[in-house]
């Protein structure tokens, strides 16, 4: 099967779908594919139940379509979900589902992109030729977990994060978190509600803050230069936390918001489990050395054994492994090679949406940008 368009977008997330919507509001014919069998799949199937949204839902909302009023600032999963569904609803986004994207590339000749797609239901190779291709897979497309020695060795169970729901059937277990970054400190202190004798692995310096404290940061930010709210919110900071060094916790030397927007890395956001590290009802770590059957030994010399390890650190981009012309977009590890603003537009018509490293709100400004820059593109010609 061959089927002409003007955009192809690949992925369903967040990204994808504001991408679609923003370009079906200007009449410009696209088909987003989607490898899984829903829309926003990280969200629906791979997120704990816990989980909100660790920013006030104004910086969470896709173009054109605010939260309701009545929801509240910070707000849940499932009813994330939900604004998702009454938005695919509302732009009319219709995603082709369970189809794998094999590989993508751009025919000079032509002038055109040639994306070559394994539909997983019928077993056949779809191709779609189009002007415009725009990568929404994303910087969490595959759960990364790290080489650790003897983990193959391992007896008990090993999962990622986005295969963690709840701790329910982990009470009275000995759990190992290993990664402190938002996801690995609130399902370290799930853990620990459920009744799990629970241990993290904190390997990094990381900063803490309360979600209010993020909030008053975000909007300082409009109105005053970075290094002075850094200063701002880590002195209040201090105030709430003290000094967590006792408890294996470093802070790094830049501030959270510049580090955030040099590097990428976000501030954790506290849901309790300082506390609870604090009481010594979650346990510190330092970085695994080895794995021994269900014993783990650490770098500081200490071995405990455990009967599940959840593995909280982070993901990947898989874009290197299907797109074939990079247009000068892409480094080799399949991230922008320009930092935001300018690292959403390629050459011959490749974009890319998702990629800055700043959440929803950065998915909401990509989206635009590219649907306003395809418009003008397409109008002008």
């Amino acid at each position: 099967m061959k089927q002409k368009t003007v955009v192809v977008i690949v992925g369903a997330g967040p990204a994808g779908i504001a991408t679609s919507a923003c370009l079906n509001l200007l009449s410009i014919p696209n088909v987003v594919i989607e490898r899984e069998d829903c829309y926003a799949s990280l969200w629906q199937k791979k997120a704990y139940d816990r989980l909100k949204l660790h920013l006030a839902k104004n910086f969470c909302q896709l173009p054109h379509m605010a939260f309701p009023l009545s929801k509240p600032t910070f707000v849940p999963k499932n009813m994330f979900v939900q604004y998702l569904q009454k938005y695919v609803y509302h732009f009319n986004v219709g995603p082709l589902y369970q189809r794998n994207v094999e590989s993508a590339w751009y025919d000079r000749t032509a002038q055109k992109w040639v994306v070559t797609v394994k539909n997983m239901v019928l077993g056949l190779v779809e191709e779609y030729v189009c002007e415009f291709l725009v990568v929404a897979t994303g910087e969490n497309s595959q759960g990364f977990i790290p080489n650790v020695y003897g983990l193959d060795s391992f007896k008990g169970l090993v999962i990622h994060s986005s295969e963690y729901e709840n701790g329910k059937k982990f009470g009275n277990k000995d759990v190992l978190v290993v990664g402190a970054g938002n996801s690995g400190m609130e399902i370290a202190y799930d853990f620990c509600n459920w009744g799990a004798q629970t241990s993290i692995v904190i390997r990094s310096p990381v900063h803490v803050l309360t979600k209010e404290l993020v909030q008053l940061g975000m909007y300082l930010l409009k109105y005053i230069p970075c290094s002075k709210v850094d200063k701002m919110v880590l002195t209040l900071s201090k105030l709430l936390y003290g000094d967590l060094s006792g408890y294996g916790i470093q802070r790094p030397f830049k501030g959270p918001f510049c580090l955030k927007k040099e590097t990428g890395r976000s501030p954790v956001i506290d849901v309790g489990t300082i506390s609870k590290i604090k009481t010594g009802d979650i346990q510190v770590m330092t970085n695994i050395k080895e794995i021994k059957g269900d014993q783990v030994k650490f770098t500081n010399g200490r071995e405990r054994q455990f009967d599940a390890i959840v593995f909280a650190t982070g993901f990947r981009s898989t874009v290197r492994k299907w797109l074939k012309d990079d247009g000068g977009l892409f480094n080799e590890v399949g991230m922008p090679k320009h930092k935001s603003p300018d690292h959403w537009k390629g050459e011959n018509g490749l974009y890319c949406v998702g990629f800055a490293s700043a959440g929803l709100f950065g998915i909401s400004n990509d989206a635009q940008n590219i649907a306003n820059d395809i418009s003008e593109i397409v109008h002008g010609n």
